[in-house]
């Protein structure tokens, strides 16, 4: 029943993209650059199919809380494209599945891909969420780093009632080729839920998490090592115990349950339909 909810225009834009379904949602197989090509050509203003393309990311701590939260279940079963963000999905796949995916597509990695590809197709970014200051450390960084992408503009994400409505009709009136709205799941999905109508002036939304406090260095990327055994988020715990502690506690269990008890991961190939 759920699947019914996906838009039947953002099905037929990713009808190409094989799926596996693991720990209770459908991923994309692909890795980070097949994603940074897939979010730029479908950026372009000939490719948009009505309404923003609507790709979101799901590590453990997502799959633990969709099979908990039905709205947030919900949320993430309407995006267009879910990347698997977390080292231990892909570790995990590479025992279940004949199809696994490829690589970890981390939002913080992936970003730096996309703004270096659009600035070299000349297409626009608008970066919403975080704190009003750490939105605009975040934004001058990428500038630097990127120094001929267009950001036509951004904004803090504490905006609620009509402010927030007078945002989306801006950002719709300054028509980005790609939306990225950090706002922490599962804020950020709701976001798309409520406004992606009213943002058909918008290529791609891309949900970005703690996205622009890596951007603006308020926070640092665990060590390559960490990263590659899975282990980012014990690093984000010791930088972080107080607020990380519980919730990784509480989800990671349960992650580990959903990975390893589930059936075998169901492949999506769409070479194999008719």
């Amino acid at each position: 029943m759920l699947e019914r909810r996906i838009n039947p225009l953002g099905r037929a834009a990713t009808a190409d993209i094989r799926r596996i379904t693991l720990g209770g949602l459908r991923l994309a197989v692909l890795d980070i650059e097949q994603t940074a090509n897939f979010m730029i050509e479908m950026a372009f203003p000939h490719r948009r199919i009505g309404r923003p393309l609507y790709l979101t990311s799901a590590n453990g701590e997502v799959l633990a809380r969709c099979s908990t939260e039905p709205m947030t279940e919900r949320l993430f079963r309407s995006a267009d494209l879910i990347n698997a963000d977390g080292q231990p999905l892909v570790t995990v796949s590479r025992f279940k599945s004949p199809t696994p995916l490829p690589e970890r597509v981390a939002t913080t990695d992936l970003f730096d891909i996309v703004a270096r590809k659009a600035a070299a197709a000349g297409l626009t970014f608008y970066m919403f969420g975080a704190s009003e200051a750490e939105n605009a450390v975040a934004v001058a960084n990428v500038q630097k780093r990127h120094p001929t992408l267009r950001i036509v503009g951004h904004s803090h994400g504490y905006l609620r009632g009509d402010a927030l409505r007078a945002k989306v009709d801006e950002i719709n009136a300054l028509a980005p080729d790609c939306l990225w709205v950090a706002l922490g799941v599962p804020y950020e999905q709701a976001f798309v839920e409520e406004f992606a109508s009213k943002l058909g002036n918008v290529g791609v939304i891309k949900t970005s998490g703690g996205l622009f406090n890596f951007l603006s260095g308020s926070r640092a990327r665990a060590p390559r090592l960490l990263q590659d055994a899975g282990l980012e988020w014990a690093w984000r715990i010791w930088l972080e115990p107080r607020r990380l502690f519980w919730r990784y506690l509480t989800t990671n269990p349960r992650a580990l349950y959903l990975l390893f008890n589930e059936s075998p991961p169901s492949v999506t190939d769409p070479t194999r339909q008719s």
